[in-house]
């Protein structure tokens, strides 16, 4: 019968394990890295965003995210309307709005 059981040899002394802070160390050093380059410029981008739209006025050049370029001629609580040529007025989204442009970008007829 002892050919079903195998006999018990003398196992090794077990090592001792590794400290628990050591085995979370790399964990949390890839959740630093992630942290300062992805995390950290993304929200200071989005708080950038949302300040530069809270900001708008009246007169101001922007450029929204289909790529109109235009004036303000009104600004509302949601909406934003522009100018983009003569005689021709779009109302946007205040929230489609990307980039503010500096002053005399658009032509003056």
């Amino acid at each position: 019968m002892s050919f079903f059981i195998s006999d018990a040899l003398a196992a090794a002394a077990p090592a001792q394990q590794a400290d628990p802070v050591m085995q979370f160390l790399p964990l949390l050093l890839i959740f630093v890295v992630f942290y300062f380059l992805l995390i950290r410029p993304q929200s200071k981008r989005a708080k950038e965003q949302k300040a530069m739209i809270e900001a708008l006025s009246k007169g101001d050049e922007v450029v929204t995210n289909g790529g109109l370029l235009g004036r303000i001629t009104q600004v509302d609580e949601n909406f934003v309307t522009l100018k983009v040529a003569d005689n021709v007025e779009v109302k946007v989204q205040r929230q489609a709005i990307a980039n503010l442009m500096p002053k005399g970008t658009t032509k003056t007829s």
